[in-house]
């Protein structure tokens, strides 16, 4: 029997596999959020799809989901992994820069539009409690749909792309409090209220205090001791303990593993960790998650939309005009420019996934019944579907007039820290004086380095450093490569600076690359792979020693660094041709960077450092 029931459990799994495969691929092409996909396939080959016509026909068990319950413990970790990838893009530093519109136009959006919506559905006759947890389920968005579909069609550095962002934050934010807040409701019969609250509150502040406190003792050394290992596997393994981990504190105090997760992400997003962190656990969150949806998908119920379409549809359209009506009027108030006003409030008029992470603790714990829970959540799935197709509405009508910027007072997680920055990977003895010549003509630089020890020390002296492997593309998306000004890759590694120049130049096809090489044979190498100047160490070795015994044994000076300079030229071309012409670089172009230009004049170096 039991072995019956892990086959089942596995053979759900390769269905989910086999599904993900599928729908990836196909809506990346579509241009559609696979968030989209993942609901339709559950809601397809779930239960209340074709799994309900298993008995009749038995070949159909072998290819739907039957069992919902057998794969929901797999899919609540995508929750956790969700919260927590939340967590590590909400540094302190970027919400102090978004202060105004993450907990002023954010706050009132929740504020407002739960009030509206808990009104309304305890005039329809639900319970108080049950009506304000449903309300701020309902008034939460989709950020796994919202951001991914804004980054498609390049609005998230727009007007509406910040704002947007902003009140996801917000929401993101909003969620612990919510979920503590559902622990203190659901107190025991005959119970004292107040007493409950106060336990549930307290136990909480108290979870917060132990992994606040206990984080910041123990998640910076743990991650620096295990990126000295160089092991990929064990830092994939440290990420995970870290999230279930801290998820697992919150849940032996009561509370959802979500909360533990998201602060431990919160608060490893003030380390140079951060960006690989997410790169690694990518993966496993994104499938998690997908498993999540699929199962979110899965139970939709038909029949309760075939029983009362009117009911449900109309519910909906009520919900998505509410919601929307409230940001119109609140983006007024808060003097955004009016053409973002229809993609913004059109975009964050459905609910989200965190909504049916609300409704579902909320069930859990006996707050809401499982009725309202069931409605709710059909709800937060039918208008999660209408999310892409509402934002190009809002889109259309908002490119009707001139869009028009905010002020840089938020970034996006796509916007990585090195926007505008010169990214110097390596930050050995030659990085450092590459960085230090940068520092002098006051280019900003980043760091990037793959050894804790140089990373930690770089951090201390006030350097923008990361840690971090560079040769993956998501690691250079995410630290800001699509707005990096030049990459110098500084490495002793040859295989390393190759596949950094690589990933590089397949990512940016304009971006200014200079690469260190070891020998000419490498340089050619380099220049084939697409970087746009590369310092052969042999070469430059070879040519500093004659000018050294040039000018020591009495030529003028003016000539030997000539002749350096036209036997330099020469090694160029020679290599250039061996591999493939190389784009050309803006950096070597430029006479303040030539050995025997004129020092730059002060306001000449403030002029290129603003451009």
């Amino acid at each position: 029997m039991a072995e019956v029931q892990h086959g089942a459990a596995f053979r759900d799994a390769l269905i989910f596999l086999a599904m993900a495969g599928v729908i990836v691929p196909v809506f990346h092409r579509l241009k559609v959020s696979p968030v989209i996909g993942f609901l339709l396939g559950g809601l397809v080959l779930g239960p209340h799809g074709l799994a309900r016509f298993a008995e009749p026909v038995p070949w159909l068990g072998y290819v739907t989901i039957t069992d919902i319950g057998s794969v929901m413990p797999l899919a609540e970790l995508g929750v956790v992994f969700l919260l927590f990838t939340i967590g590590l893009e909400l540094s302190f530093e970027r919400l102090k820069l978004m202060r105004r519109l993450v907990f002023g136009l954010g706050t009132a959006q929740l504020l407002v539009t739960a009030t509206l919506i808990a009104g309304f559905a305890w005039l329809l006759g639900l319970p108080l409690v049950a009506a304000i947890i449903v309300a701020f389920a309902l008034s939460l968005s989709s950020t796994a749909i919202v951001l991914p579909v804004m980054a498609e069609k390049k609005r998230l550095a727009t007007t509406a792309g910040r704002t947007g962002f902003a009140v996801l934050i917000l929401q993101d934010l909003a969620v612990a409090p919510i979920l503590i807040t559902i622990t203190a409701m659901a107190s025991p019969a005959g119970g004292s209220a107040v007493l409950s609250f106060v336990k549930a509150f307290g136990s909480g502040i108290a979870v917060i205090a132990v992994l606040v406190i206990g984080g910041r003792l123990l998640l910076r050394p743990l991650m620096k001791l295990v990126a000295r290992s160089g092991s990929q596997e064990l830092f994939l393994a440290a990420c995970l303990l870290v999230a279930m981990g801290s998820g697992l504190i919150a849940s032996a105090a009561g509370h959802s593993m979500a909360l533990g997760a998201f602060l431990a992400g919160l608060l490893l997003a003030e380390t140079e960790y951060r960006h690989e962190i997410e790169v690694t656990i990518g993966p496993f969150k994104g499938l998690l998650l997908g498993l999540f949806f699929t199962t979110a998908g899965a139970q939709l119920d038909l029949m309760a939309l075939i029983r009362h379409p009117g009911l449900l549809f109309g519910l909906a359209t009520l919900l998505i005009v509410i919601k929307a009506g409230v940001l119109v009027a609140l983006l007024r108030a808060f003097r955004i420019p009016a053409t973002a006003h229809a993609e913004v409030a059109l975009s964050l008029a459905p609910a989200g996934e965190l909504g049916l992470v609300i409704i579902a603790a909320g069930g859990t714990m006996g707050v809401i019944r499982p009725d309202i829970a069931a409605i709710a959540s059909i709800l937060v799935l039918l208008t999660m579907f209408t999310t892409p197709f509402l934002h190009s509405a809002g889109l259309a009508l908002s490119q009707r007039k001139r869009v028009t910027s905010l002020p840089a007072e938020a970034v996006t997680p796509q916007e990585g820290a090195g926007q505008g920055k010169v990214i110097v990977v390596g930050f050995g003895r030659v990085g450092q004086v590459v960085a230090d010549m940068l520092a002098r003509n006051r280019i900003a630089y980043m760091a990037v380095d793959v050894e804790p020890a140089v990373i930690t020390n770089a951090r201390k002296a006030g350097i923008d450093a990361l840690f971090g492997d560079a040769s993956r593309k998501e690691f250079l998306q995410r630290i800001g490569i699509a707005q990096a000004r030049a990459l110098v890759a500084t490495s002793s590694d040859p295989d390393a600076v190759e596949r950094l120049v690589r990933v590089a130049r397949a990512e940016r096809p304009d971006l200014v690359i200079i690469a260190r090489a070891r020998d000419a044979e490498h340089a050619a190498k380099l220049y084939s792979l697409g970087a746009s100047d590369v310092v052969p160490e042999t070469v430059e070795a070879s040519l500093q020693l004659a000018e050294n015994v040039l000018v020591d044994i009495g030529v003028p000076m003016g000539l030997v660094i000539a002749s350096v300079h036209e036997r330099r030229d020469e090694f160029r071309a020679v290599l250039q041709k061996s591999g493939v012409t190389p784009r050309p670089s803006r950096l070597a172009r430029r006479p303040s960077l030539r050995r025997d230009a004129p020092e730059p004049k002060a306001g000449d170096a403030e002029e290129e450092a603003g451009g």
